[in-house]
């Protein structure tokens, strides 16, 4: 199994109050104290087929500019979705499956670009997105709980999409193993290695008691086993893959 960052952004930045104020309110944070931030999502490649872990804007997408104040920054674009899909050696067509930890369009605005790929999705995520299509498999998470979370389903050997409401109503995350190491793929539970340190929810959320349900089971998680924790948002994201980098709380 190969693990690969695809980025797109990098160079950014984030305020504490943004990563940090879900629970106790964004005033309760200094809006000067900044965390870095990026945009990259990841692709495994099993040797038997090559799977998404969400995709990016649709090419040319607009983004929020640089901006005085702004919360968060993704950063310079380094390159469209697919570009930077490409310069992994792919071609869209070897993509068989697509696994979305929610709906939001930094994760999943992609889609439509592979043409080959069936796209797991939560079910209530898909029905906000209004996807159809035989391509499209709402996940029942039909194979019960996966050590500290309640439900998964298996995707393919030693891949896992697992419940993990709160961010949104779908929000889910996937967990690879290999090596003896798990890679945790969170989507946006945090959007920085540093709120996950701190036990901080961000300021993005659809259910607040969920979203706290679902980082205290990642925190445990990572407590009890050896992870590598996939931030879409920050560039620990991608040095930590690099890295094997297993996260401390």
């Amino acid at each position: 199994m190969e693990i690969k960052a695809v980025r797109m952004f990098d160079g950014g930045f984030m305020t504490q109050p943004f990563a940090f104020g879900g629970e106790e309110g964004k005033e309760a944070f200094d809006e000067q104290i900044i965390y870095r931030s990026s945009l990259q999502n990841f692709l495994i490649d099993t040797g038997e087929e090559v799977i998404l872990i969400d995709t990016g804007f649709k090419n040319g997408a607009p983004v929020p500019p640089k901006k005085l104040g702004a919360p968060l920054y993704m950063g310079e674009k380094i390159a469209d979705y697919m570009d930077a899909f490409a310069a992994l050696g792919y071609q869209p067509e070897q993509v068989t499956k697509i696994l979305i930890t929610h709906k939001h369009p930094d994760h999943s605005g992609a889609l439509e670009y592979f043409p080959n790929a069936k796209v797991y999705i939560a079910p209530e995520d898909a029905d906000a997105m209004k996807l159809e299509g035989d391509n499209i498999v709402r996940v029942s998470y039909k194979d019960g709980a996966y050590h500290q979370f309640p439900a998964c389903e298996k995707i393919a050997e030693g891949v896992y999409f697992i419940e993990a409401k709160g961010h949104t109503k779908g929000n889910s995350i996937i967990i690879a193993e290999c090596d003896g190491l798990f890679y945790m793929f969170h989507g946006d539970v945090t959007y920085c290695d540093a709120a996950l340190k701190a036990n901080k929810l961000s300021i993005v959320y659809e259910d607040i008691n969920a979203a706290r349900e679902t980082l205290n089971r990642v925190r445990d998680f990572i407590a009890n086993n050896p992870t590598v924790y996939l931030s879409t948002h920050c560039p620990e994201g991608y040095e930590n893959l690099e890295m094997k980098r297993i996260m401390k709380l």
